[in-house]
């Protein structure tokens, strides 16, 4: 069973984890928190920090074996013990970033290729997802769990 930690600030991110973990092959418990601390001693197979997560000073206390965070936080990435790191945002830089948003849809686009938790290899690809009137940043996470997590997100 994965282990899955949700760092937010109450933004409904950590509710759908859970409903892409429920369909997950392995199975998986989510934990979310609002500092980071309330995760530390966990082995944690994969951390989801979310756009609006503050706290960055208990990073340094969390073990995880992917981690997937907002792009832009150079310190937070140089203090989170992970085995691998994907980011996501506006920058070209990130994993995952928009290539293209408009009321009714959204274009994912995968700029790199990664492992999924279940050892499968995610392509460099574009996604087209709905949306859902949630913030750019946050569709990206979901997004991203999705695919770490073995799902393609719905509606793609």
């Amino acid at each position: 069973m994965w282990q899955i930690g949700v760092w937010e600030r109450d933004e409904g991110l950590a509710e759908r984890v859970s409903r892409l973990a429920e369909a997950a092959v392995q199975g998986a418990l989510v934990r979310a928190c609002r500092h980071p601390a309330l995760l530390a001693g966990l082995n944690l197979d994969l951390l989801i920090v979310s756009p609006g997560a503050t706290g960055w000073a208990g990073a340094g206390a969390l073990n995880c074996r992917t981690a997937l965070l907002p792009g832009g936080r150079s310190a937070l990435t140089r203090a989170l013990p992970a085995g691998t790191v994907l980011s996501y945002g506006a920058s070209s830089r990130n994993t995952l970033t928009l290539s293209s948003l408009d009321e009714q849809r959204a274009s994912v686009a995968v700029q790199r290729e990664f492992i999924s938790l279940d050892g499968r290899a995610v392509e460099r690809q574009e996604l087209i997802l709905p949306c859902d009137g949630c913030s750019p940043d946050l569709l990206l996470a979901q997004a991203g769990a999705a695919l770490l997590l073995g799902k393609l997100p719905e509606g793609a």
